[in-house]
């Protein structure tokens, strides 16, 4: 397994997994591609737990190409038999070229007719190099680069400079309101971008389909759960303070009602892993 574990509950139960760097190409669409892979042994599965990432994804697997959008809870997959997917994490400016309204796909997933996308990337998936042997994840390589390759042909013209001034606003909020511990309020997001809160309110609904709080809201339990679960001696409660939560309480209250469970069962579970 390549990559961190942040947004991934349950790292152990992973199938072998990649994550891999959008080139400068397509870097303002694209924050990563992920690549799953699993051959589970017949009459059982394997049950992967997300905190996904609060944006949508658009997903190349098998049977066809699927838009995941944006959502507001943790997630879970039953993975069977043999399968792969090759996933692309957009980035907010990516998002119009395949929905005009993201927040109608909140926990949601639509099935597109991009069979031209299907075709090549399901090639690279399947198709045995002259030396199996020694393909050393160079199918998965390929498979990104299809991926790519199709994204540029959607616009060849398509750069950093040729985005909106307002798509641009949309990848630095989420970079911003993502990745910035600093950033606990709506307010400060708009502080750094100096742009009003209401700006970023409307930034947020027609790029992404979360609202700004629920973007921090969300780095927040990928971090506060994978400081619980990394650290295992860490006290709670400094967690909480750490991450700017108002108390032990206020970080319990986010776990439950999003995750459905609370920091200590997550703690307890993650220490046995259980299936």
């Amino acid at each position: 397994m390549e990559g961190s574990f942040k947004g991934i509950l349950y790292p152990a139960r992973l199938p072998t997994f990649h994550r891999i760097p959008a080139p400068d190409s397509v870097a303002h669409l694209v924050q990563w591609f992920w690549i799953p892979e699993w051959d589970i042994e017949a009459g059982r599965s394997s049950r992967q737990h997300l905190i996904a990432y609060p944006a949508s994804n658009l997903v190349v697997q098998p049977g066809d190409v699927i838009l995941s959008g944006p959502t507001t809870r943790a997630a879970y997959r039953d993975l069977t038999g043999a399968g792969w997917a090759v996933g692309a994490l957009l980035r907010p400016a990516a998002v119009p070229l395949f929905t005009n309204d993201p927040g109608a796909l909140r926990d949601k997933e639509l099935a597109l007719a991009l069979p031209d996308l299907h075709a090549a990337v399901s090639a690279a998936m399947t198709t045995p190099p002259d030396d199996a042997t020694h393909d050393g994840g160079a199918h998965r390589e390929r498979a990104a680069e299809a991926f790519v390759e199709w994204l540029v042909s959607l616009d060849p013209a398509s750069s950093n400079v040729a985005l909106s001034e307002e798509a641009l606003l949309a990848n630095r909020m989420m970079e911003v309101m993502g990745s910035d511990s600093d950033v606990l309020m709506i307010e400060d997001a708009a502080s750094q971008l100096a742009v009003s809160p209401r700006t970023l309110q409307r930034i947020a609904k027609k790029y992404i389909g979360l609202s700004p709080s629920a973007l921090i809201r969300r780095r927040r339990l990928q971090d506060a759960a994978e400081r619980t679960r990394s650290d295992p001696t860490a006290d709670l409660a400094a967690i909480a303070v750490e991450l700017g939560y108002a108390d032990h309480a206020h970080l319990t209250n986010d776990f439950q009602k999003y995750l459905g469970f609370t920091p200590s069962n997550y703690r307890r579970s993650v220490g046995g892993d259980p299936d």
